[in-house]
């Protein structure tokens, strides 16, 4: 009986765990070149989980694990908002995200190498290729943003026409806060990648994704070793 209580802890601990592969988003402006058009916004940040795995297809508002993003600049010229300068910086679900009435649309061409991640020429049109819309109805703010990339290597970022209020009625155009033009390469921009891999502009290594890993098979042997000494006494009582 011990025995085979043994065999099946040692299988236990060698086999792999299964973790479930999600698509990393991200864009950061430090890594494209910005040109403000209207008002002085340049600085952004987008992270979002997508909670499918990396793969050619159609991402037609995708199940999203989490969003933190933000959006900040000076407003000299004045506004619907009236605001001399704003932040807004964003941490939700992708059920919130979706229900305020934002979007996200994007496709991943067939046979696109998705090893060292998606570049932008890897996604399929030929005029916008992504869509961003972080759209906000009747949650008080001016400046949620949509960005948008196209496949010639532009792209720009302006506040979405946002419904800041229902009741009474305050809506805001696209591009009345803010409006800002961005270049990049599409051949070399990385905007997609498999969980585990470093968001572009990083050097940090992959999370080493085995079984246990070293230091977790000895912590693991040794918890069942314990086990199986406690379940050897309690079975010699017995007899």
């Amino acid at each position: 009986m011990i025995r085979k209580i043994a065999i099946s802890v040692l299988l236990l601990s060698a086999a792999p765990i299964a973790i479930a592969q999600t698509t990393q988003l991200n864009i950061n402006s430090g890594n494209l070149t910005t040109s403000p058009v209207f008002n002085d916004v340049t600085n952004f940040n987008f992270a979002f989980d997508i909670a499918v795995p990396l793969q050619s297809g159609v991402f037609n508002n995708p199940d999203i694990s989490s969003i933190v993003y933000d959006v900040g600049g000076q407003l000299p010229t004045a506004t619907p908002s009236g605001f001399d300068a704003f932040l807004l910086e964003r941490e939700i679900t992708g059920a919130e995200y979706y229900a305020q009435g934002s979007a996200l649309q994007f496709e991943i061409r067939a046979g696109a190498e998705l090893s060292d991640g998606v570049q932008i020429d890897e996604l399929v049109g030929n005029d916008i290729v992504f869509t961003l819309n972080a759209r906000e109805v009747n949650n008080g703010r001016f400046h949620p943003p949509i960005l948008e990339l196209r496949a010639d290597g532009t792209g720009t970022i302006r506040n979405s026409n946002n419904v800041v209020s229902e009741s009474p009625l305050q809506t805001v155009d696209f591009g009345q806060e803010y409006i800002t033009d961005f270049v990049f390469d599409p051949a070399s921009y990385t905007i997609l990648t498999a969980s585990g891999t470093p968001p572009p502009g990083t050097n940090a290594p992959p999370p080493v994704v085995t079984g246990f890993g070293a230091a977790g098979s000895v912590g693991l042997a040794s918890s069942l070793m314990l086990l199986l000494l406690a379940i050897r006494r309690r079975w010699a009582r017995t007899q």
